[in-house]
């Protein structure tokens, strides 16, 4: 009999002292299971194909060469884009949606190398990688340089989650390599093999009278993913308040500058570089949210061709 109680008592204890589960708040078309489909058509120098260009929003399917801004509010942008340079058109597209049985579709991210020809002969050969972000991209893309300012990076936000939630699959090519390859000039090899990343950067953001933007770094959280792996569920990115930089495997995730800048329109509509002017207290309300996800962690045009990232159900844990 007393065997009994003990054993009831136990499961009560059990049932009270129980952790409760995560609230889980899904972003905005991060189940990836909506996509816009453009057709679009290249230069004829370049062989006049169509191509098919992918974005995060409702399902709709768009053709010709028009600029595209996010559609349906959907927060999501790609670092898949059309480009217009010299008179030529060209796209690129590195982000697919992919179907995941039992679980509609999520988003497929790769690294891989883009072949521009002219007259049918490999002219120049760009390594891009797959990418997806809470913000925009403005179209066309007119040329290489400064690629940070051709993308509003963060969106509104005023939570204060404590991780950032999502599923994800991982393959891994064997090649033990990197490759540079802007286009111009030769491929560079370089030793090591890339990391797919994530990560999520809350900022408390103000405008000066200049039209400036102001920001101090409230939350931070993130994570290389480099070994292959199927399907993990629930992967928890925690996330920091206040100054990060002395936490060990935190180093890469410091205040961005000079190059690194981020940029967000401001009130003027003038597109300006968010300047991280320092780190939050720790007890701050964001404004918005930097939200990255990539199948490559270098600097633009670097990377391991090959690299596949999966990703779905993103949201805020609290």
């Amino acid at each position: 009999m007393y065997r009994k109680i003990f054993i009831t008592l136990t499961i009560l204890a059990l049932a009270v002292f129980r952790p409760e589960a995560r609230r889980v708040e899904p972003v905005k078309y991060g189940d990836f299971d909506h996509w816009v489909t453009r057709q679009l058509k290249e230069s004829a120098v370049i062989g006049g194909g169509r191509k098919t260009v992918y974005e995060i929003a409702p399902d709709t399917t768009v053709t010709g060469n028009r600029p595209y801004s996010n559609f349906g509010g959907s927060p999501w942008a790609t670092s898949n884009v059309y480009a217009r340079v010299a008179g030529i058109t060209k796209t690129s597209n590195a982000v697919f949606p992919a179907d995941r049985p039992g679980h509609g579709r999520c988003a497929r991210l790769c690294t891989m190398m883009e072949s521009v020809k002219v007259l049918h002969v490999v002219n120049m050969d760009v390594l891009v990688a797959g990418s997806i972000f809470l913000g925009e991209m403005f179209e066309p893309i007119t040329g290489t340089s400064n690629p940070m300012q051709k993308m509003e990076m963060g969106v509104s936000f005023g939570g204060r989650p404590e991780c950032l939630v999502f599923d994800y699959k991982l393959e891994v090519p064997a090649e033990d390599m990197r490759l540079k390859s802007t286009g111009f000039g030769s491929k560079k090899t370089i030793a090591g093999r890339d990391s797919a990343v994530v990560f999520v950067f809350l900022q408390r953001r103000v405008e000066d009278a200049e039209g400036n933007i102001h920001a101090r770094r409230v939350g931070t959280g993130g994570v290389m993913l480099s070994r292959a792996t199927d399907w993990v569920d629930g992967y928890e990115v925690p996330i920091v308040y206040g100054d990060c930089s002395r936490r060990q495997g935190m180093e890469w995730l410091g205040l961005r500058s000079g190059s690194a800048r981020y940029y967000a329109r401001n009130s003027l509509g003038r597109m300006v570089p968010v300047m991280e002017d320092g780190w939050g207290d720790g007890s701050e309300k964001p404004t918005h949210v930097i939200l990255m996800i990539s199948s490559a962690k270098g600097e633009p045009y670097v990377g391991t061709p090959g690299m596949t990232l999966y990703v779905d159900n993103v949201g805020f844990g609290y």
